[in-house]
């Protein structure tokens, strides 16, 4: 049986529908950057993957609405409301609205990043 890979829609960016993807494939580490590709763009929240090299990051901000950080592959230090947080492959986190966050790769790594805009 031969294994099928599925990409992003290259005009939209957007993930294919009623396929099976491996989110960790859909974005490539680039040496010394944060590389980042949207897959889902709506009023009610976005759906973003990130890789990131090693010592690569995102300075402290906040958002207006909860966000949930998935590692695809990697570790990184995620600082949330001045706690910091470890967190590797396979685990996840949630950033609560308008609460400081920052993240920082201790190892190159990627990232599912699902913000969830309050209806309103």
């Amino acid at each position: 049986m031969m294994s099928e890979k599925h990409h992003l829609d290259v005009a939209t960016g957007a993930m294919p529908s009623a396929q099976a993807v491996a989110f960790a494939d859909l974005v490539a580490y680039q040496p010394g950057a944060v590389v980042s590709r949207t897959l889902i763009k709506k009023n009610a929240g976005t759906v973003t993957l990130f890789a990131f090299d090693t010592g690569q990051g995102l300075s402290e901000h906040s958002a207006p609405f909860d966000a949930i950080v998935e590692i695809l592959d990697g570790e990184a230090e995620l600082t949330i409301g001045g706690k910091k947080v470890v967190a590797r492959a396979g685990q996840a986190v949630l950033m609560p609205a308008k609460v400081s966050h920052a993240l920082s790769a201790t190892t190159p790594f990627k990232m599912l990043l699902v913000m969830v805009r309050e209806a309103g």
